[in-house]
């Protein structure tokens, strides 16, 4: 029901599948934790509002490109929303709240103002957890119109999007089978922890280590199984001196992931603490 946001408590969300995690709420949940007096009414109602905006024109559109073409023209021209180029790591684009008040994002952030307003007027518009930047893409006829929503919701052909993931593939170009699955639609889990990684990633680089424990702490809430989170929240807690917190989550990590590249580099960590190594079983 429009005007009656709730937010999702953080223990409910590792049991809810992926289908019922909602993605604006728990997005706004986890800028609350920096913001907290978010209310999030506020942006459910924006939201609502460039919807609405655009319904009676988006209705008379039969095609579904034209229609996303609509509302882009509106978020990306008229409205202003738009990627920042200048500030990239700034964490304010990780908070939609921060991205609704300042029309300025990262592309997952930007991607999430443009398929929610998208959704809401009956648009399929999907994430993409692309490589490098996050995109998304709309059905059409047999295949897909994938688009950027960093650079104003602009398509990219088939070319740029192999040229785009060889980077991150090695230097090997995709063929259609790989390209196919990279362009896979992004369940709401995946796109929220995207997000959180970027802003563990910003706050560990600025050793704002509060932060930085708290990302992965959220993160550990919607994938309690991510190990990678369970390392990151060790070593900032490390950081911090938590020193049982840390002694906990690496010493988990290790027993998970007692072959992993960086399983001695940590025992070294927790040998460095004066801490028992947990024994592999």
């Amino acid at each position: 029901m429009q005007g009656h946001m709730t937010l999702p408590a953080w223990d409910s969300l590792a049991e809810l599948d992926d289908e019922a995690l909602p993605l604006l709420p728990t997005a706004l949940l986890i800028a609350r934790d920096e913001y907290p007096d978010l209310d999030p009414q506020v942006y459910d109602a924006l939201v609502q509002s460039h919807a609405d905006h655009l319904r009676s024109e988006v209705d008379t559109i039969a095609h579904w490109p034209l229609k996303i073409a609509a509302v882009n023209r509106h978020l990306f021209d008229e409205l202003g929303y738009g990627g920042d180029h200048g500030e990239y790591y700034d964490p304010r684009n990780s908070y939609l709240n921060q991205v609704f008040e300042r029309r300025l994002g990262n592309p997952i952030s930007l991607a999430m103002v443009q398929m929610e307003v998208a959704r809401r007027l009956g648009i399929p518009l999907d994430g993409v957890s692309f490589p490098g930047h996050f995109l998304v893409r709309l059905p059409v006829d047999d295949g897909m119109l994938v688009m950027d929503p960093f650079n104003g919701g602009r398509p990219l052909d088939v070319e740029e999007l192999r040229e785009r993931a060889r980077s991150h593939l090695g230097g090997e170009t995709p063929d259609d089978q790989v390209l196919a699955q990279i362009l896979d639609a992004a369940p709401a889990r995946a796109i929220l922890m995207r997000m959180l990684r970027n802003l563990h990633g910003v706050y560990a680089e600025r050793s704002e280590w509060d932060r930085a424990a708290r990302s992965a702490d959220r993160l550990l809430k919607l994938a309690p199984e991510q190990d990678d989170a369970l390392r990151d929240r060790g070593l900032a807690y490390l950081q911090l001196d938590y020193e049982a917190g840390a002694r906990h989550d690496l010493g988990l990590y290790l027993q998970r992931n007692g072959q992993a590249n960086d399983a001695q580099w940590v025992r070294e960590k927790l040998i460095e603490m004066g801490g028992r190594v947990p024994r592999l079983h």
